[in-house]
């Protein structure tokens, strides 16, 4: 007999039976260190009153609270479905863990060769992407209930938000980010920051493969033209990109700095959210998209003199010239505020705000290593570069 076993026992049944205003932070983290299953009692009696959900309905209050501004998507909703109907069918509760927090135990083993199934019956490679961004999306949406705060993306007891200080952004200026699923809610997640200081309206998630939030941003985009839209890629090897200064600094037609005499009109920069790997991906799908509606596949491209950002000792990248993208956004602001012509617009406040906020997220992050006694540096890795 493990005399041990009986207080984590006690503990599990009392979640069993609790709301979610009964459960602080502190006896959440405590459910962790139970385990697989006191995690996943946390997680049922809480995620049912703090996020504003029905079960496994995904409400549209639920997924906006996330950051997205679309309706709930069509193909995550069915997913989501899907998956509760399954978990009644095999009377298994769907329960997440491990490495990545995929789906676990027998529930898991059934749903991984049930889904495979289903992605190679697919015979449309657009259908196939639409359908893995999805599944990420909603596996990622459930696994997430109760466990990390909807507006910072963090654990319940590392919350950040109360510290956050919102801060406008100029007017004239609207970021997008262009996030890849793998991203979507992960804790180090650094775009996020972005609408958390400067709002959804001056800083849109768009989740890679999800119709409804690319449908919104090329909305948005036909009707500011081709001249007003602008990625970042932050690749100064790349022929194919402009420095902030070249495409700004002059007033000539013939490049997206010619926007900036235009009063009425708003710049749209759209930042690629993901693994290096990933972001080439990400671009050919934004270039091919742009040659669908303008005709024209050549997408005006930013690169930025970056250094390296407050989390590369967090999340080293592949090499120092790269970075993570709230770093990004923080050095087309402080290079835009250095043009005579913006100078007068705070550019230079935006970024410091956002700079602050990247701050407080490393700290966050650090602090939850020390706590679980995990090393507070990663290796730098040997990846080839892409570019």
């Amino acid at each position: 007999y493990d005399s041990s076993i009986e207080p984590k026992v006690k503990t599990m049944r009392y979640l069993a039976g609790a709301s979610a205003l009964d459960l602080a932070p502190s006896l959440l983290f405590r459910c962790r260190k139970l385990g697989a299953l006191g995690r996943k009692l946390a997680m049922t009696s809480v995620s049912r009153e703090s996020s504003g959900c029905d079960d496994g309905i995904i409400t549209v209050d639920e997924w906006r609270r996330w950051g997205p501004v679309s309706p709930v998507p069509a193909a995550v909703k069915q997913i989501v479905d899907d998956l509760k109907v399954l978990e009644c069918k095999l009377d298994a509760q769907i329960e997440f863990g491990g490495n990545g927090g995929k789906l676990q135990g027998p529930f898991g083993a059934y749903e991984d060769k049930k889904h495979r199934a289903t992605y190679e019956a697919l015979d449309d490679p657009e259908k196939k992407f639409r359908f893995f961004s999805a599944r990420q999306v909603a596996c990622r949406l459930l696994g997430s209930r109760g466990y990390l705060c909807q507006k910072c993306w963090l654990a319940m007891e590392d919350c950040m938000c109360s510290s956050l200080k919102p801060c406008g952004l100029w007017k004239r200026i609207r970021f997008w980010l262009y996030m890849h699923p793998r991203d979507f809610l992960r804790q180090n997640n650094t775009g996020k920051l972005l609408w958390q200081i400067f709002g959804v309206q001056s800083a849109t998630l768009c989740i890679f493969g999800i119709a409804e939030d690319e449908e919104i941003m090329w909305n948005e985009f036909k009707r500011a033209g081709k001249d007003h839209v602008c990625c970042l890629y932050p690749n100064q090897n790349s022929e194919l990109t402009l420095s902030v200064e070249k495409a700004f600094g002059g007033s000539t037609s013939e490049n997206p700095g010619s926007s900036m005499a235009d009063e009425d009109k708003t710049l749209h920069f759209i930042l690629l959210d993901g693994t290096w790997n990933n972001s080439a991906a990400m671009l050919k799908r934004l270039k091919d998209h742009a040659k669908l509606v303008w005709g024209d596949e050549d997408l005006s491209c930013i690169s930025l003199a970056t250094g390296a950002s407050a989390m590369h000792k967090l999340r080293p990248q592949p090499s120092w010239d790269r970075t993570c993208t709230a770093a990004a956004a923080i050095a087309l602001l402080s290079e835009l505020s250095l043009l005579p012509q913006l100078s007068s617009h705070g550019l230079d406040k935006q970024a410091d705000a956002l700079e602050e906020a990247l701050v407080m997220l490393l700290d966050s992050l650090t602090g939850r290593r020390l706590r679980m006694g995990r090393s507070i540096t990663r290796k730098v890795r040997n990846t080839i570069s892409i570019c």
